[in-house]
């Protein structure tokens, strides 16, 4: 079998193709040309076989639970307690834009669902504060990336299903990235309102008023704790874990805050089947394709090609990661990691690089591709929240893209950053 199936997908993706019927009709038009039509049956078992899973059930589960949380205004309460904690300080209302961020990704797990919630209600205040608003765009998009690296993960789920790894070790191996993350886009904050002299948002809080704000947001902050807990305390699986969190939401939304009410479940319901249909068909397409790589001799080609540059492990590492970042401006994380994880995994596992620690290098890469231009699908959201044109966002973006790139790097080459919290947990060996 032939790798054409691979150049007619990259054909078709060039020509506009969305990324699911690509991944669908490559392989068919090479099967077709190649006239091996019989494997047509296996190809098609391979599609339903991939969306019929019990982890890939964490998916539509966790997108619940987000948009539960989201629809409800739960984020409000996050966005007030971290700015009782950090608003009093220079360029206050941009450092609460990155705690909102670290605090609500252990909600929603999106980086879309995080960009469009605290973008709606910081990158206006931060504007009528004072900041430029492409600055204030700029920072939400960058804090966003951390939403999928900070457990729970929708990235994380998909990249488990298909390399068969655990989930929970993928979460609790995100937690040190994410919060690395965090704290580096809060220290380059700092220096820039140093430099520029961003406003003050707030008087410093009292203890009183931090307690006060934790008490409208203890019920959001404490569904990550039960979420965390119960995987690694092995209570329950990631599936059970997001049908916990999708439950969690629903009974806080409608009973405790009552922000929600029925009718409006509707239109969260159908928004959340619309989002887990388009990323599970996507996942069944993203099988098939890594099936042919596997039959075609596809990724043993690669590997070869690998080797013939050089057969260090470190330099391999450095140079995969220019790869990631480069196809991060073009293609978003969840079709990437599918497509990419299945070829370029076996290669580095087989060099001795951990599965997890290169999982992780993997979904943090491809993650903060999300908010690199020209394609970073974070740009286009904060571009329409803001009304700011893309080009003056990346502007102001770069220095946070530096940051997460240091950190991309850090992860790579110290993998106790990304192993020793799974491995305290019995996760892995």
């Amino acid at each position: 079998m032939s790798i054409a199936f691979f150049w007619f997908f990259v054909l078709l993706m060039s020509l506009g193709m969305p990324v699911v019927f690509a991944l669908l009709a490559g392989p068919g038009l090479s099967l077709f040309v190649d006239g091996q039509s019989e494997y047509f049956a296996a190809l098609l078992a391979r599609l339903y076989g991939g969306i019929d899973s019990f982890p890939l059930l964490a998916v539509p589960f966790f997108i619940l639970a987000g948009e539960l949380m989201n629809s409800g205004g739960i984020t409000l309460s996050i966005v007030r307690f971290a700015q009782s904690l950090v608003g009093h300080v220079r360029g206050g209302l941009a450092q609460v834009n990155i705690l909102s961020s670290m605090l609500f990704a252990g909600i929603s797990g999106s980086a879309v669902a995080d960009a469009s919630a605290i973008g709606k209600m910081l990158i206006p205040a931060m504007e009528q504060n004072g900041y430029r608003r492409s600055f204030a765009a700029a920072v939400t998009a960058a804090a966003a990336v951390i939403g999928p690296i900070i457990p729970p993960s929708g990235i994380m789920v998909l990249y488990g299903f298909v390399m068969n790894l655990s989930i929970g070790a993928l979460f609790a191996a995100g937690i040190v990235p994410g919060i690395l993350i965090g704290l580096g886009l809060m220290g380059v904050t700092r220096w820039l309102a140093k430099r520029h002299g961003l406003p003050v948002a707030s008087a410093k809080a009292t203890w009183r008023e931090r307690g006060h704000a934790l008490k409208g947001a203890w019920l959001a902050l404490l569904m990550p704790v039960v979420l965390l807990g119960g995987m690694l305390s092995g209570i329950f699986t990631a599936t059970e874990a997001a049908a916990v969190a999708a439950s969690y939401a629903l009974f806080v939304t409608l009973f405790v805050v009552k922000t929600l009410d029925f009718a409006e479940m509707r239109r969260v319901f159908v928004a959340t089947a619309l989002q887990s249909s388009v990323i599970l068909l996507l996942v069944g397409a993203a099988v098939t394709l890594g099936w042919l790589a596997t039959v075609s001799g596809m990724a043993e080609q690669i590997a070869v090609g690998l080797l013939k540059l050089s057969d260090d492990p470190l330099v391999l590492l450095f140079l995969v990661n220019m790869l990631l970042f480069v196809v991060g401006m073009f293609l978003d994380a969840g079709p990437a990691i599918l497509i990419l994880g299945p070829v370029l995994s076996p290669v580095f596992t087989g060099m001795g690089v951990d599965p997890v620690h290169f999982a992780m290098i993997m979904c943090v890469n491809l993650t903060v591709g999300l908010a690199t231009p020209p394609m970073g699908l974070v740009l286009f959201v904060t571009a329409s929240v803001s009304g700011e044109r893309i080009g003056a966002i990346v502007k102001d973006i770069v220095p946070f893209l530096a940051v997460e790139i240091a950190v991309i790097f850090l992860i790579t080459y110290f993998p106790a950053l990304t192993l020793t919290v799974p491995r305290l947990f019995g996760l892995m060996q």
